[in-house]
């Protein structure tokens, strides 16, 4: 083999794209920025308002420190409320998101309507925000804690009934065709095939929504759905910023506080 033969046959330098593919990449990446430039134009964004805007966030600071550490009597209320409604909406899912699963689960619903009907549920439940479930829940049941409540409930089915159907649907089929075997009854084979091995995924599953439902029900006040969140927008409103960040504070060190406790509890379940 002559020297150039060899070079063509094994080149010296590795390539993981042929020229082809390259020039294909390099189009799609090209396609993405145009893309990205376009819309960036169209959203008429006032520029020059950035000019100053690290002064703004300096003088921001400046406003809201330090925290008014006598506003702590205020606070802790609608704070200890707005983990109630975390705590009681992650329960509410839990009674409703669980049969709805079995329903989606095309492996454990009856027939392809109850499939649909479990399916569509799921999907109208994770389309709208949990802020807009808040304004059409304080719409029904006027401003408070149960308006809070119903949102937090409404928005997170679709979160977790979506991953306990899809769970249902990876189980091992071999173990629910043995006991089905044995003559078992529908509930017998949910009960003794199905549950057990979904049970860990349902456990991990509401102690995650329950931590990103801490976080998402200290914005509900601002629809009057309850919360820390009515405190937080009275006090914007009144540019009152170092009661603000005494509300962002107390709002950050409940959210460490679930995050840990998610992850313990995570852990002994794993």
């Amino acid at each position: 083999m002559t020297p150039d033969e060899h070079a063509i046959k094994y080149p010296e330098v590795w390539r993981r794209f042929n020229p082809r593919q390259t020039l294909l990449r390099y189009t799609w990446y090209l396609v993405v920025v145009c893309l990205a430039v376009w819309s960036i134009r169209n959203l008429d964004i006032p520029w020059f308002y950035f000019l100053d805007a690290h002064v703004q966030a300096g003088d921001l600071v400046t406003r809201m420190w330090p925290p008014d550490w006598e506003y702590v009597d205020k606070l802790l209320g609608p704070l200890i409320e707005t983990i109630h409604i975390a705590t009681l909406g992650t329960a509410v899912t839990v009674l409703i998101a669980f049969p709805v699963s079995f329903l989606a689960a095309r492996n454990t619903t009856f027939n392809p309507i109850t499939w649909f009907i479990g399916r569509f549920i799921l999907v109208t439940s994770r389309s709208v925000n949990t802020v807009v479930w808040g304004l059409l829940f304080v719409a029904i049941f006027g401003p408070g804690p149960m308006a809070g409540i119903w949102a937090i409930t409404a928005r997170s089915i679709g979160f977790m009934g979506k991953l306990v159907a899809e769970a249902i649907e990876e189980i091992d089929e071999g173990v629910v065709e043995a006991i089905e075997a044995t003559g078992a009854s529908r509930l017998q084979v949910l009960l003794y095939g199905i549950l057990p091995k979904v049970l860990p995924v349902i456990f991990g599953t509401t102690i995650y929504r329950w931590d990103i439902n801490i976080r998402e029900s200290t914005v509900l006040g601002f629809v009057g759905a309850g919360g820390i969140g009515i405190l937080l927008y009275s006090s914007l409103n009144q540019f009152l910023w170092r009661e603000v960040a005494l509300i962002l504070l107390s709002v950050f060190g409940v959210v460490v506080v679930s995050e840990f406790i998610s992850a313990a509890v995570r852990k002994r379940i794993s």
